[in-house]
C-alpha cells in the first residue's frame, strides 16, 4: 500500500505556508508546479461553511461519510447536520486543531494508513481537488473503494479539475506571498475524461456526474 507521510502531504513541512495561511487567510497561497506555474489556492473557502455545491454533493451521500483530505472540516460539519455520522481526515496539524476545537471528529493521519471503520463507510469524499493526494489517481481510487467496501454499493464523490482534459500527476510546492514555501509532495490534476478511466481501474462504477457553477463533481459505486 502506498504510504504518503504528513510531510510529504499537501503544503506540509520547510516553512508550512498552508498550515500558516489557515490561521492568517489573508496571506495569498500557491500551487506551484515544477515548471513554475502557479494555481491560486482559495484558503478562505476551506474555513467557511459549506457552499449550496458543496451541499449538491453531500444530498447524493448514503450512510456514513468519510471526508478525505477535509481541512478544516467544513463537510464534516455540513455531513453531520445533515444526519450522517462523520470522519475527517487530514495531514495538516493546525486544519485538524481547528476542526476538534469545533467539537468535530477529525484524525491527522495519512489517508493510506489503518483507518477506524475501514470498509464500513458508506461514502468517501474527495472535494476540493483531492483526488491529487497521492499523486496516483488510480491507487487512491482503490483506497476509497477499500473504506467503502463492505457497505453494499458504497459511494465514492469525487470533485474534478474543471478542465475536462486534465490528466497530469507531478510534483507540487505550495508557497505563499512572502515566499514560504514547503516541501514538494506528489500532486495530480485530473479531469472528468481520464478520472472514468482511472476509476474503473480501480474497480468503481460511474453513477453520474454533474457540474454546477465552476466545479465539476463525480460519483462512483463501489462493487463488492
Amino acid at each position: 500500500m502506498t504510504t504518503i507521510e504528513p510531510d510529504r502531504a499537501f503544503g506540509g513541512g520547510d516553512l508550512e505556508p498552508y498550515d500558516r495561511a489557515l490561521v492568517d487567510p489573508d496571506r495569498a497561497l500557491y500551487l506551484v508546479d515544477s515548471d513554475g506555474t502557479r494555481d491560486t489556492i482559495d484558503v478562505a473557502k476551506f474555513l467557511a461553511s459549506a457552499d449550496v455545491h458543496d451541499g449538491q454533493a453531500l444530498s447524493r451521500a448514503r450512510g456514513p461519510v468519510i471526508d478525505l483530505g477535509c481541512g478544516p472540516g467544513r463537510l464534516v460539519h455540513a455531513a453531520i447536520l445533515r444526519g450522517h455520522v462523520a470522519l475527517g481526515i487530514d495531514a495538516s496539524v493546525v486544519a485538524v486543531r481547528i476542526a476538534q476545537e469545533q467539537g468535530l471528529p477529525v484524525l491527522r493521519r495519512s489517508i493510506f494508513q489503518g483507518l477506524p471503520g475501514e470498509g464500513t463507510w458508506g461514502t468517501a469524499m474527495l472535494i476540493d481537488g483531492n483526488i491529487g493526494i497521492g499523486g496516483d489517481p488510480v491507487e487512491l481510487l482503490k483506497r476509497c473503494a477499500e473504506l467503502v467496501l463492505g457497505h453494499g454499493h458504497g459511494r465514492v464523490l469525487a470533485e474534478t479539475h474543471p478542465d475536462s482534459s486534465r490528466n497530469r500527476v507531478f510534483e507540487a510546492t505550495v508557497i505563499d506571498d512572502l515566499g514560504r514555501s514547503s516541501l514538494p509532495f506528489p500532486w495530480a490534476e485530473v479531469g472528468i475524461h481520464a478520472l472514468n478511466e482511472h476509476a474503473a481501474a480501480a474497480g468503481l462504477v460511474f453513477i453520474q456526474t454533474w457540474v454546477q457553477g465552476d466545479r465539476t463533481f463525480v460519483e462512483y459505486a463501489s462493487v463488492s
